[in-house]
C-alpha cells in the first residue's frame, strides 16, 4: 500500500509546509498549521471548463456583442442595502457578507430572500447551520412568506449543485460557506482548502448561469473573515455587518464592490420584527447630545457618498502616572496622537501630562482626514473646560504646521448640517472658492487651527 502523504496548511492564509511549524512564515500567525492529507489529483472548479446548468460550454465573445441590458439591477425593499450594493443587486454576482456571531447576517438575508420571492423570483436558501423547521420559525417571527422561497438544509456541494440544476433559481443564499463541503476532498469542513474549493464552485455557478449568490462568512477573533484571503479576492462584493450586540443599531459596510462605491454604509435598527432601515442616521447619532457639555464637537463626515453628522467626544484629565494615556473608540489611535501633538506645538496646549479619552457617539467608526478639526476642537473644549456652541459644526484636515486643508464634497456636508438645523459651520478657506451656500447657515472659512480656536471659543 502506498504511503499516505500529508502536508501542513495554515488555516489563516493557506500557506503549505511539508512539516509542522509553530508560526506561519507567510502571515505570522501562531498555531494555525493543520495536518491534511495531500491530494494526488484534485479536481477543482477552476480546472473544469465553465458550463451552464443546461450543459453548454461557455465560448469567447466580442465585447461589442455583450449586452448589459439583459441584466438590469434588481432593487430590494431595503434602500440601505441597495445603496451599499451600488444601486441594487447585480444578476450573476457573488456577494460575501461577514460579521460577528449574532449580529444579524442571517436575519438580513432571510428578509431579503422573502422580498425577492415576493416579486416572483425563485430563491433557494441553503443552510448548513439550521434545520428547515428552525428557519421557518424565524421566518414566521419576521413575517416572511413567499411562494417561490425554497429552504434546503444541506452541506454537501454535490447535492447543492443538483438542487440548483433542478430548481434553476435566480438567487441562492449559502449560510455559511464554512459549513459547506466538497466530497472529493479529504480536508476537514471549514479548512482553507474546503473554503477555497467551495467558493470557486459557487463562483462558476454564478458566472455561467447568471445566478446571484449571497455567501455568509464567519469572522475570526480579530474581525477578519475566516478562511484564506483569496476568498475576498474571488467574490464581487464584500460586505461587513458591524455593530455591538448590546446596541440596536447595525452598520452594513462595503469594503469591496466591483459594481459600486467602496466604503459605502447602510444603517439598520434591530427590533423584534427584524432589521429596519434608518433613513436619517445623523439625527440618531445626535439625539442624545447634552447641551452645555464640554469636550464635544460635531463633524460632517462622509461615508461613501453619504454625509453623516456625528458627535465626537473628548475627555482630557491630568494623568496620575508618569506616561500620559491615549485611548480611542471609533477613531484611529495614531490620528488622535498626531492631532494632540499639533495642538501642543502650534496652539500652546500642555497635553503631555494629560490623559486623553476620545470616542465617537453611537458606535460609528470614522477614518477620514476631514474629522481632524472636530477632534482638535473637542480636545481643546475638554482641556479648557469651555463648551462649544450646540449649533456649530467643524470640517477640515489638519496639517502638521497647523493649517486647515481642504476636503472633498464640501457642498454635501454643509447641506446635511443645514438640514439638521446647524447655524454655523467651519470649513477650510480653500473650499469656499466657487461655491454658493444657503443663507440659513453661516459658513466660515478658516486657514489655521489658531484662527478656528479664536472664533470658536471667543
Amino acid at each position: 500500500m502506498a504511503k499516505v502523504k500529508t502536508q501542513y496548511v495554515c488555516q489563516s492564509c493557506g500557506y503549505v509546509s511539508p512539516r509542522y511549524l509553530g508560526k506561519c512564515p507567510n502571515c505570522g500567525a501562531w498555531n494555525t498549521l493543520i495536518e491534511e492529507i495531500q491530494q494526488k489529483k484534485e479536481t477543482t472548479a477552476n480546472s473544469k471548463p465553465r458550463r451552464t446548468i443546461a450543459g453548454t460550454k461557455v465560448k469567447p465573445q466580442l465585447i461589442d456583442q455583450v449586452s448589459t441590458k439583459e441584466a438590469p439591477r434588481v432593487k430590494t425593499e431595503l434602500s440601505e442595502l441597495n445603496r451599499v450594493l451600488g444601486g441594487g443587486i447585480v444578476p450573476g454576482s457573488l456577494v460575501l457578507i461577514g460579521g460577528d456571531p449574532g449580529i444579524g447576517k442571517s436575519t438580513l438575508l432571510l428578509q431579503v430572500s422573502g422580498q425577492l420571492a415576493h416579486i416572483k423570483s425563485k430563491v433557494l436558501y441553503v443552510s448548513g447551520e439550521e434545520s428547515a423547521t428552525q428557519i421557518k420559525m424565524r421566518a414566521d417571527r419576521l413575517g416572511i412568506k413567499g411562494s417561490e422561497f425554497y429552504l434546503y438544509p444541506e452541506t454537501d456541494m454535490d447535492a447543492i449543485r443538483q438542487s440548483i440544476a433542478d430548481l434553476n433559481p435566480e438567487y441562492v443564499i449559502i449560510d455559511s460557506v464554512q459549513t459547506m463541503q466538497e466530497p472529493e476532498m479529504s480536508s476537514a469542513v471549514g479548512s482553507v482548502a474546503q473554503i477555497r474549493e467551495v467558493t470557486a464552485d459557487l463562483m462558476q455557478l454564478a458566472k455561467t448561469n447568471g445566478i446571484t449568490i449571497f455567501i455568509v462568512g464567519h469572522v475570526t477573533k480579530g474581525g477578519a473573515i475566516a478562511g484564506p484571503k483569496i476568498l475576498e479576492h474571488m467574490v464581487d462584493t464584500v460586505l461587513y455587518f458591524e455593530g455591538d450586540k448590546q446596541r440596536t443599531y447595525r452598520i452594513l459596510r462595503a469594503v469591496k464592490n466591483r459594481f459600486g462605491s467602496t466604503n459605502e454604509i447602510g444603517i439598520f435598527e434591530m427590533r423584534d420584527g427584524g432589521l429596519y432601515e434608518v433613513n436619517n442616521p445623523s439625527e440618531i447619532f445626535l439625539e442624545e447630545r447634552l447641551k452645555g457639555a464640554t469636550g464635544s464637537a460635531i463633524v460632517a463626515s462622509l461615508e461613501g457618498t453619504r454625509p453623516i453628522l456625528v458627535e465626537l467626544q473628548a475627555l482630557v484629565t491630568p494623568t496620575a502616572f508618569g506616561n500620559a494615556k491615549r485611548t480611542t473608540a471609533g477613531l484611529d489611535h495614531n490620528r488622535a496622537s498626531l492631532i494632540m501633538a499639533v495642538l501642543e506645538k502650534r496652539a500652546g496646549l500642555l497635553l503631555q501630562n494629560q490623559d486623553a479619552y476620545l470616542k465617537t457617539a453611537g458606535g460609528v467608526k470614522l477614518d477620514e482626514p476631514a474629522i481632524d478639526l472636530a477632534i482638535a476642537i473637542s480636545i481643546v473644549s475638554s482641556y479648557r473646560d469651555i463648551e462649544t456652541r450646540s449649533n456649530d459644526c467643524f470640517i477640515g484636515e489638519l496639517g502638521l504646521t497647523g493649517e486647515v486643508r481642504s476636503v472633498t464634497r464640501i457642498g454635501q456636508r454643509v447641506a446635511e448640517a443645514e438640514k439638521l438645523g446647524f447655524k454655523r459651520i467651519f470649513i477650510p478657506k480653500n473650499n469656499l472658492d466657487g461655491l454658493e451656500f444657503s443663507n440659513n447657515i453661516q459658513v466660515i472659512g478658516v486657514k489655521t487651527l489658531n484662527e478656528t480656536l479664536r472664533l470658536t471659543f471667543n
